[in-house]
C-alpha cells in the first residue's frame, strides 16, 4: 500500500489476515498516512453548487436523508476512515489501524494533529465520546442503529489510539465508518444539530435558507489540506430546467447530478463547459412494503418485475442514461454480476401469475413516490405498464420532507420509488425492520455468511448468492443505476468521474 506522508507514519505494522476488507483488495494491515498540512493556501473564491434535494437540517443522526451527508460527510464532518472515487478506503482522521488476524479488534492511530472547529482535539476520548452519545441515543435512524450493533467494546489505549471490538468478523463493518455512522462530533457541542454544525472538516456549516440554499465556510483553522474556496454554496432546484438554466447563465460553477439527462447537449460547449459521465451507487429501486397482503406473495412480486420493461423505462425516464440492474447492487461492486434476466419482461407470463395468485380480477396498489424527476417519471411509467397487466397503480407525488417521515418511517406505501445511494448497502433486506419490511430468514442467514467470510473468494461467492436469491425472491424491481452527471464550468477542476460514497466531497475541487 502506499503512503502520502511515510515521514509522518508513527509505525509500521504487519499483519498477517486475509485481505478481504470491501475493496478486497485492501489488507487486513496499517493503511497508509494523511498529509496533515504545507498545501496552498485558501482562494478568496465562492464556489456555487447546483443540487436537487435540500436537507430537512442539519441532524445526520436523526434523520435518514442522504442531502445531509451529501453537503457535510468529509466536508464539515470527518470519519477516521473515508472511501475514495475508486471505492478504495483511505485514512483521514485515523492515519493508520490494524485488524487483528482473527477480525475482531480494530485498532485504530489517530492523526495527532487533527482538532475540531473549535480547536478542541480529535483524540481518543473524543471517538469514545462519539460511541457513547450514539449508542444511548434511542432516537438514532435505524440505519445507524444497525451499523453499530456488530460493536462489542471500544477503549481509549491512550491520546491517540482507540480500539473497537466486534461481536463477529464483518467485511462491511469498516466500509460502515466512511458514511454517517463514522462522522466524529465535538463532544463539547451542545448546540442544536438541526442548525449547527461541529466537525473537524475544512468546511463549518454557515447557514440554511429553507428552500434556497445551505452555505458553508472555510474553517480557517483546519488541520490538513486547507479549504479552497472562502464559501461553498449548495443552491437548490425543485426543477430541473430551472437548474440548467442557472447554470447557462454562469449562476452555478457546478450541477452536482443532472436531473435532465436529455438537456446533456445544451453543454456541448466545450470552451464553457466540462460534462462528466461516471458512476454512482445509486440503484434506483422499485421498493415493495412486505406487509402490504398481495405483496407478501412470491407470485405478485415477480408478476409485477415481468410487468415493467426495465430497459424502455430506462430510455423513456432517463434518457437511456444509466446502468439496468437486476439486484441491490451496481456494477462496480466486486460480487457485481448480471441478474437482469431473472424475472425478465414477461407481460403476458405477469398476468397468468396474478390470475394463480388470485387476482384475476385485478389489482391496487398505492404508489408514493417523492418529488424527484427520476422517481416521478419512472412512476409515470410503470403505472403505464401495470395497467396493461391489470393492475391499477394510485400514484402519490410527495415532497421529500413529507415522503421521509410518511414513507420511510411510518411504512404507509405499497411501493415507493427512491434512488438508495449508500455505498454497498443490500445488506438493509437483512434487517426486517427497514422500511420495506422484508423479513426472510434465508437472506439473513446467506448474508451473514458472506460478510463473516474467511477470504475474498469465499466472501464474493457468499454476496453473489445473497443477491441472487434476493433477485429470484423479487424482494424488490431494481429499475437502474443512476449515472453521475456532472456539468462544471472548464475552469472547475478536481471533481472524480464516479461518486462512490455519500459526500459531495469538496475536498479536491479547486478553480483555475
Amino acid at each position: 500500500m502506499s503512503f502520502a506522508d511515510a515521514s509522518r507514519r508513527p509505525r509500521s505494522v504487519v499483519i498477517k489476515a486475509v485481505a478481504v476488507v470491501l475493496g478486497l483488495t485492501l489488507g487486513f494491515g496499517l493503511a497508509g498516512c494523511t498529509d496533515g498540512g504545507g498545501a496552498t493556501p485558501a482562494q478568496a473564491k465562492t464556489l456555487v453548487v447546483g443540487a436537487t434535494l435540500e436537507p430537512a437540517s442539519m441532524d445526520a443522526w436523526h434523520n435518514p436523508d442522504a442531502s445531509i451527508p451529501q453537503v457535510l460527510l468529509y466536508n464539515v464532518y470527518e470519519t477516521l476512515v473515508k472511501v475514495d472515487s475508486d471505492g478504495a478506503l483511505k485514512p483521514l482522521l485515523a492515519q493508520a489501524w490494524e485488524i487483528s488476524p482473527d477480525r475482531l479488534t480494530y485498532t485504530f492511530h489517530l492523526n495527532p494533529a487533527a482538532k475540531f472547529a473549535s480547536g478542541n482535539p480529535v483524540n481518543a476520548a473524543a471517538v469514545v465520546a462519539n460511541l457513547d452519545r450514539m449508542k444511548a441515543d434511542a432516537k438514532l435512524t435505524g440505519t445507524l442503529q444497525a451499523q453499530l450493533a456488530p460493536i462489542a467494546s471500544y477503549s481509549a489505549l491512550d491520546e491517540h489510539q482507540v480500539q473497537i471490538k466486534l461481536t463477529h468478523p464483518s467485511l462491511m463493518w469498516l466500509y460502515d465508518l466512511t458514511t454517517t455512522v463514522g462522522m466524529i462530533l465535538d463532544p463539547a457541542f451542545s448546540g442544536d444539530l438541526n442548525n449547527a454544525t461541529a466537525g473537524s472538516g475544512p468546511y463549518a456549516f454557515a447557514s440554511h435558507d429553507k428552500g434556497q440554499s445551505v452555505t458553508l465556510a472555510a474553517n480557517t483553522a483546519y488541520w490538513g489540506t486547507p479549504a479552497r474556496f472562502d464559501k461553498v454554496v449548495f443552491r437548490y432546484f425543485l426543477d430541473p430546467n430551472a437548474e440548467n438554466a442557472a447554470m447557462l447563465s454562469g449562476d452555478l460553477d457546478i450541477i452536482s447530478n443532472l436531473q435532465a439527462p436529455d438537456a446533456l447537449a445544451q453543454f456541448s460547449d466545450t470552451s464553457r463547459f466540462t460534462v462528466i459521465n461516471g458512476t454512482t451507487n445509486g440503484e434506483v429501486v422499485l421498493g415493495l412494503n412486505h406487509t402490504t397482503k398481495a405483496l407478501k406473495d412470491l407470485k405478485v412480486r415477480q408478476a409485477l418485475t415481468m410487468a415493467i420493461d426495465r430497459k424502455a423505462l430506462l430510455d423513456t425516464a432517463w434518457n437511456g442514461q444509466g446502468t439496468l440492474i437486476g439486484s441491490m447492487s451496481v456494477p462496480t461492486d466486486p460480487w457485481y454480476e448480471d441478474l437482469t434476466a431473472t424475472n425478465a419482461y414477461n407481460p403476458q407470463k405477469a398476468k397468468q401469475l396474478l390470475k394463480e395468485a388470485g387476482y384475476a380480477n385485478g389489482l391496487t396498489l398505492r404508489l408514493r413516490v417523492p418529488v424527484v424527476p427520476y422517481a416521478v417519471k419512472s412512476a409515470q411509467f410503470v403505472a403505464s405498464q401495470l395497467r396493461d397487466v391489470g393492475v391499477t397503480v394510485k400514484v402519490d407525488e410527495l415532497e421529500f420532507a413529507r415522503w421521509i417521515p410518511e414513507v420511510f418511517t411510518k411504512g404507509d406505501y405499497d411501493m415507493t420509488i427512491v434512488a438508495h445511494t449508500e455505498p454497498r448497502d443490500f445488506g438493509k433486506f437483512a434487517n426486517p425492520k427497514y422500511y420495506w419490511h422484508y423479513d426472510s430468514k434465508k437472506f439473513q442467514q446467506l448474508y451473514a455468511n458472506a460478510d463473516a467470510a474467511s477470504d475474498e473468494a469465499q466472501a464474493v461467492a457468499g454476496m453473489k448468492a445473497s443477491l441472487r436469491y434476493l433477485a429470484d425472491d423479487a424482494a424488490a424491481i431494481w429499475l437502474f443505476a443512476l449515472p453521475n452527471l456532472v456539468i462544471t464550468k472548464n475552469t472547475i477542476t478536481g471533481l472524480p468521474a464516479n461518486a462512490s460514497s455519500l459526500s459531495f466531497d469538496l475536498t479536491s475541487i479547486a478553480s483555475r
